[in-house]
């Protein structure tokens, strides 16, 4: 593609470009697509000329009401009408919800989806931003971050399951919990855009609970789970007196002719429509194992339709996106513009395997050839890099041997792997007002700490990493037994951390030995974090010969459409 579509970039606050805007720019045909995260597999091309041979009908005439579309999708999902507001995309009901509902003050984990942060801002709130800790692999501790709610005295909490742009999931007890503990707030907004394509429980949603809190709305989408951003659709579910408040206010006619037609044909493919959430989880888990195979490239947990990954030292993010669009017509999410991230980090969509074999070759060039560290290699990455040596270690060394002929061609600037993520300390527990009955969960598995590599000479080649579970999820403490705490570290003594010097070009970072990871503390200020977890540790919770996870509830299965919210009897199809 032209150089002149990376320019697009630069004009964009917090997504990328439109694919429209990329395609106008460059000879009239679009890149393979790893930025925009919607379903590959849906619809089908079927369906698709279904569509395509009703286009003159759709699109002249006006479409039925929002309530008449609402009340399609509602017997479809066995959902209440009374408490569904749909509207023309997540984005809309999310400026509504800000709007309406939140007064003064709003938190939420970050990184997160942009607008999240960025709405509230916008109208004056104050936003309370919760940084998710990359040594913990992102995961969000809900004990944590209701003590951080209670000591801001926000109002309004939102938590993203999955969360956009790691795919951190969260159990759907301890999400239970936590709409409990926040039950004086204003608003708890769960937002639930990407968890069909979870799989880590049969019935991960709490659409079934939110209707009956006074405080909670569960937000949803149908764009990215049906593979048709172009339409703008989503919807929320709340109690029937926070879903009227939101409807109230939307236009009668703001969803257009395609997503009534959409929602209309639904229930004819809902064998197709789960066929393809089953191959999205599939190509994940391929997915990240191709790319855990790069030197240096950390790739962490998800739940959702796409992976986010570190890029390895020296390499900048924009440069690597820039390259793979121009050079080989690929569109990458580079996440420096997302608060609680960096131009060190990606989030790929997951995408069909002959999609994956051509990122990975294009990685292989882009990052590893000598030349490319030094390309836009800017001061400010030099310093943070050298910050990172001396406080996370330069890694293992790779040898001639390893890898593919391109990537050994480079290892002679030293390409460390990243350490593996220390667990996160267990919380404190969220100070639920009433006991809340359920089961008593199981304590959450303890990840082994991994004893630092001891040096030899000569290097020899590193040895794949062992599969491992990613760090548990802390569960609240109350009313639930708290986890055991893990041993106590021992005692390192501090290293002092180096003062960055701005430079024209980065200075080569001598190879040191890593830290033991007892050692590892927070995160400094403004360094990247040390570790995450590999695809490897993911393959640890869905490897190879394990029963299957049963499929997310909300959508059919190849004979009907049960309940959206994980209970009563499917309805039958036809």
């Amino acid at each position: 593609m032209p150089d002149n579509v990376t320019s697009l970039f630069r004009s964009t606050a917090a997504h990328s470009p439109s694919m429209a805007a990329l395609v106008r720019e460059s000879d009239g045909t679009g890149p393979v697509d790893f930025c925009i995260p919607c379903n590959p597999y849906f619809p089908t091309p079927a369906m698709f000329e279904e569509m395509a041979s009703r286009l003159r009908e759709i699109i002249t005439y006006y479409p039925s009401s929002a309530d008449a579309i609402t009340a399609e999708l509602c017997e479809l999902l066995h959902l209440p009408p009374q408490c569904v507001a749909m509207g023309n995309g997540s984005t809309e009901l999310i400026t509504w919800i800000d709007h309406l509902l939140v007064r003064e003050s709003l938190a939420v984990p970050v990184p997160t989806f942009g607008r999240w942060t960025d709405q509230p801002m916008e109208t004056g709130k104050r936003v309370d931003m919760f940084p998710l800790q990359e040594a913990g692999g992102f995961a969000l501790d809900l004990g944590q971050y209701a003590e951080f709610i209670r000591a801001r005295g926000t109002r309004v909490a939102v938590l993203c399951n999955p969360n956009n742009p790691d795919g951190g999931f969260l159990p759907r007890q301890s999400v239970v919990q936590f709409m409990d503990a926040m039950a004086d707030l204003d608003l708890v907004v769960i937002d639930e855009s990407f968890l069909e394509f979870a799989d880590a429980e049969a019935e991960p949603s709490v659409v079934q609970e939110a209707m009956l809190r006074p405080n909670v709305i569960v937000l949803r989408s149908l764009g990215k789970n049906f593979g048709l951003h172009g339409i703008r659709f989503g919807y929320l579910v709340a109690n029937p007196g926070l879903a009227h408040k939101v409807r109230s206010m939307l236009p009668k006619w703001n969803l257009n002719s395609f997503a009534e037609y959409v929602v209309f044909m639904l229930k004819q493919h809902g064998a197709e429509y789960t066929q393809s959430l089953l191959q999205v989880r599939r190509d994940r888990l391929e997915m990240a194992s191709q790319l855990s195979a790069l030197p240096g490239l950390t790739v962490y947990p998800s739940q959702g339709n796409f992976l986010f990954v570190r890029l390895p030292l020296g390499a900048e993010g924009t440069v690597v996106r820039d390259r793979l669009l121009t050079e080989h017509r690929i569109l990458v999410r580079e996440c420096g513009n997302k608060v609680g991230s960096s131009s060190r980090f990606l989030r790929l969509v997951v995408r069909p395997e002959t999609d994956v074999h051509r990122l990975v070759a294009g990685l292989e060039q882009v990052l590893y050839e000598p030349a490319v560290p030094e390309l836009g290699y800017s001061s400010g990455t030099a310093a943070v890099d050298r910050l990172v040596g001396a406080t996370n270690g330069a890694g293992a060394r790779l040898t001639a041997s390893s890898g593919s002929p391109v990537i050994a061609a480079a290892l002679a600037a030293g390409a460390g792997m990243p350490l593996p993520a220390a667990p996160p300390p267990p919380g404190a527990g969220i100070p639920v007002p009433v006991p809340v009955p359920a089961a008593q969960p199981a304590p959450p598995q303890q990840i082994p700490q991994q004893p630092a590599p001891a040096p030899v000479a000569p290097p020899s080649p590193m040895a794949p990493p062992s599969p491992m579970t990613p760090p548990p999820i802390p569960v609240p403490a109350s009313p639930y037994p708290a986890p055991a705490p893990p041993p106590a570290a021992a005692a390192v003594a501090p290293t002092p951390m180096p003062v960055p010097v701005p430079a024209q070009a980065p200075a080569p970072v001598p190879a040191q030995a890593p830290a033991p990871p007892a050692a590892l503390g927070p995160t400094p200020p403004g360094v990247p974090a040390r570790g995450g977890l590999t695809a490897a540790q993911v393959r640890g919770m869905t490897a190879p010969g394990t029963p299957a996870p049963a499929p997310a509830p909300g959508w059919p299965n190849a004979q009907s459409w049960p309940n959206a919210a994980g209970a009563g009897a499917p309805a039958p199809m036809g």
